[in-house]
């Protein structure tokens, strides 16, 4: 993701999350501490046909990884660039040095979690009305990694989708 994604991925994050959708200088921030020798984030978008469909981020601090955001068009959903996407912020996990990573999910979002699970993330508590509006709990979820692999190394890549960094 650059700085000049910003916009389109505006436009997907306020459709998919109206209530608690980032702001602009949300995304600015992030992407501040994604460039550089110190870079400790690692930001993506996925493209078809030149337009975003999904984007997804991770920050790393000391030895743990934590997925800031993952969110995929309701256009592609269900084929595949959640978990490619996932994929690809684990391999960033991996370069940082992280022995784990951690996420939050909407204890109401099955089908994230499902996607979660299948690549070895296991729920170790909530946090009681994490999502707001509505006064939703998180489930929070960790992966304990291996150095020398990643769970869904060999995952497919999504025809016609090219995921950016």
């Amino acid at each position: 993701m650059r700085w000049w994604d910003i916009d389109p991925v505006l436009e997907l994050e306020r459709g998919l999350f109206p209530d608690d959708a980032w702001s602009r200088g949300m995304f600015w921030s992030e992407l501040a501490h994604a460039r550089g020798a110190e870079a400790n984030r690692r930001y993506l978008v996925a493209e078809e046909d030149g337009r975003i469909i999904g984007y997804a981020g991770l920050a790393a601090a000391g030895d743990v990884g934590d997925v800031q955001t993952i969110a995929v068009a309701r256009s592609h959903q269900g084929t595949g660039l959640g978990g490619r996407l996932l994929t690809e912020l684990l391999k960033a996990a991996t370069a940082f040095e992280c022995a784990e990573v951690m996420l939050e999910c909407r204890v109401d979002n099955i089908a994230a979690q499902k996607l979660y699970e299948r690549f070895g993330f296991v729920p170790i508590g909530f946090r009681r009305g994490y999502y707001q509006p509505g006064n939703v709990d998180a489930l929070v979820m960790r992966l304990t990694t291996a150095s020398d692999s990643g769970p869904a190394a060999d995952s497919p890549p999504v025809q016609g989708t090219e995921i950016n960094g």
